[in-house]
């Protein structure tokens, strides 16, 4: 009996910390408000629709209507040949982008910080950030103009030089490479900011200590910079896996044609294809519903991985 008391003892006074705390933090909470409505309204009221997955989904009868098929949808997506053709593409432009892209924002990120000029660095920030800006369309005019066997400047020069021009575009052998070019020339510059804020954060004292100690530039880079940024990296990269099922819709969709079909054949475009051109919202959602579970499979086992390893994970 006392014990019970004292349980209800200490969540009532848990229950009266927590509110002093909201009131007198009251502030952060209204900063915090239009993120916090975003997420309700965009990410978690829509969780309603996933009931369509299990559904075949008429739009004249509606959400509540449409005759229910149970996991019908799922066990036709697994044992179709075309799922393992998109989970192959899917995972190998992904495992493209984590070994040749993630590393690249680390190391231009240490270049900058170590420019001393402020000029020239806010100049050489702006022209590595502006692709970002970008739409895809641009970014694949710009690649058919570079790399088409008609108009590209690349062609034209390889056949200026005597040799035959390279079908880039049309190639398979060349999609996955260039899938991860484009990425990286259009976002690598702005993955920057985050770890240039990260390196912003680390103590001057820890460099001055190196200096003493007679460490080069290279060195403070080692032992000083990157195990500051360290924390900053992980949680970066289970997030980046935590997004293995996913892979750009608009860059895929721009830089497809039929040559290269077995190739670019991926989730999103998939539902696209599927879902939304060919009237069956039921195997898009699907789709859709696949990539999330793979999504949160990934990131909940590289958090424990990386907790394991003695490293400080997202949760």
């Amino acid at each position: 009996m006392q014990t019970a008391v004292i349980k209800k003892q200490t969540k009532q006074q848990s229950r009266r910390s927590l509110w002093s705390t909201m009131v007198q933090q009251k502030w952060m909470y209204v900063l915090a408000m239009p993120g916090i409505l975003y997420f309700i309204l965009f990410k978690f009221a829509p969780l309603w629709g996933l009931l369509i997955a299990f559904k075949e989904y008429n739009p004249y009868k509606g959400l509540w209507g449409s005759s229910w098929i149970g996991l019908t949808n799922f066990t036709e997506m697994f044992a179709s040949q075309t799922f393992y053709i998109m989970l192959r593409n899917t995972f190998a432009i992904n495992i493209f982008g984590i070994i040749f892209m993630f590393p690249v924002p680390i190391l231009l990120a240490l270049m900058l910080n170590e420019v001393r000029h402020e000029v020239f660095k806010r100049i050489n920030q702006s022209i590595v950030y502006l692709p970002h800006f970008l739409s895809w369309v641009v970014v694949a005019s710009m690649t058919f103009f570079m790399l088409s066997t008609d108009v590209g400047i690349v062609n034209k020069m390889i056949s200026s030089l005597g040799f035959e021009t390279v079908s880039f575009l049309s190639t398979p052998n060349y999609y996955w490479g260039l899938i991860t070019l484009q990425s990286m020339w259009k976002e690598v510059g702005w993955g920057t900011i985050i770890f240039l804020a990260a390196m912003a954060g680390v103590d001057p004292q820890q460099y001055e200590a190196a200096v003493i100690d007679g460490a080069s530039r290279f060195k403070q880079i080692w032992h000083v910079t990157l195990p500051a940024i360290r924390p900053t990296i992980i949680i970066l990269l289970i997030l980046r896996l935590g997004h293995m099922a996913d892979v750009g819709f608009e860059q895929l969709l721009l830089m497809n044609n039929p040559l290269v079909t077995s190739v670019s054949q991926v989730f999103d475009t998939y539902a696209y294809t599927i879902g939304i051109l060919g009237g069956k919202i039921s195997v898009g959602v699907t789709v859709g519903m696949f990539k999330g579970v793979v999504g949160l499979v990934l990131v909940m086992l590289s958090n424990y991985v990386v907790k394991k390893m003695g490293q400080e994970g997202i949760y």
